[in-house]
């Protein structure tokens, strides 16, 4: 077994060489989708944060109090929304509690609130839900409530928010099948073209008695090999390319969306050992795929 593999190790690394064009094309290929694939898999990863962060901002529901609405009578709303499986806390805001925090918002212009004859702001509870998709739900039980007199939920920008991650969800899924699917294709076919060309020693190797798995060998790690090559230049690629845009715009994303981009170390270290499987994945079944044609496989 360890002389056949080292003679499928030798003969693939020979074959790569030997055809050093097809095998140049082929890498070139597989890195170019293996790119395309890793920007769009990193954008993917930062705007999915994006969207969770922002799932967050608006993930409470702030309901507003009657006038008459006693503290009392306050706790007891609260714990009956407590008592719902949806909603994760409930925290209660008195109006002057609801008035710094409208000061702290104005920021310089906070000295012309200091003119009102009294506080207009109600006292309310901010309701925090365990998921957005209930969102709908609780809503509609604040506004049955004894004592408040308002609810406010941003029921709108929610839908958007939700709408936008199953986009990029399904979206991210389909882009990434088909750019496997293209660099599989790739692959099978700068194999095909080596089999052809080997077709008549593969012949002579059969006459002699050698079994398909001893000549599907090299040309499965020959793939292999050629898939590997092209993940390491991939990876080189966009440590670069990704180091660079986090640099660039890591301040507009936190701006914008109160989230950074994902560091470049954490980024590299948790898919370095996933894109190489890749890469030798995308050799090994184009290799497989051309032999099952050429060799009965």
């Amino acid at each position: 077994m360890i002389r056949g593999l080292k003679y499928a190790l030798t003969q693939a690394f020979v074959q790569v060489f030997r055809n050093k064009g097809m095998s140049l094309a082929s890498i070139f290929s597989i890195t170019a989708m293996l790119l395309i694939l890793g920007l769009f898999f990193f954008v993917t990863v930062n705007i999915n944060i994006a969207t969770e962060s922002a799932k967050q901002q608006f993930n409470t529901i702030e309901v507003y109090l009657l006038e008459e609405t006693s503290r009392d009578d306050a706790d007891i709303i609260t714990q009956s929304l407590l008592s719902m499986d949806e909603i994760a806390g409930v925290t209660y805001v008195s109006k002057e509690e609801a008035m710094e925090h409208f000061k702290d918002r104005w920021g310089d212009k906070a000295y012309l609130l200091e003119g009102l004859a009294e506080n207009p702001l109600p006292n309310s509870l901010r309701v925090e839900l365990t998921s957005l998709e209930d969102g709908q739900l609780i809503y509609e039980a604040c506004r049955n409530l004894i004592g408040v007199e308002d609810v406010r939920y941003y029921q709108e920008e929610v839908k958007k928010i939700l709408t936008i991650t199953d986009f990029i969800q399904q979206g991210a899924l389909i882009i990434i099948l088909f750019l496997i699917i293209v660099s599989v294709v790739v692959v099978s076919n700068t194999v095909k073209l080596t089999v052809m060309a080997r077709q008549r020693e593969i012949m002579i190797m059969k006459y002699v008695g050698a079994t398909n798995w001893f000549i599907r060998g090299p040309l499965l790690a020959e793939g292999m090999m050629i898939g590997c090559i092209s993940a390491g230049i991939y990876l080189g690629l966009i440590w670069m390319i990704y180091s660079r845009m986090v640099e660039l715009f890591s301040n507009q994303a936190l701006l914008l969306f109160s989230t950074s981009f994902v560091e470049v170390g954490f980024m590299m270290r948790n898919l370095i050992w996933i894109f190489i499987a890749l890469g030798m994945s995308i050799g090994a079944f184009g290799s497989i795929l051309s032999m099952r044609r050429f060799l009965n496989a």
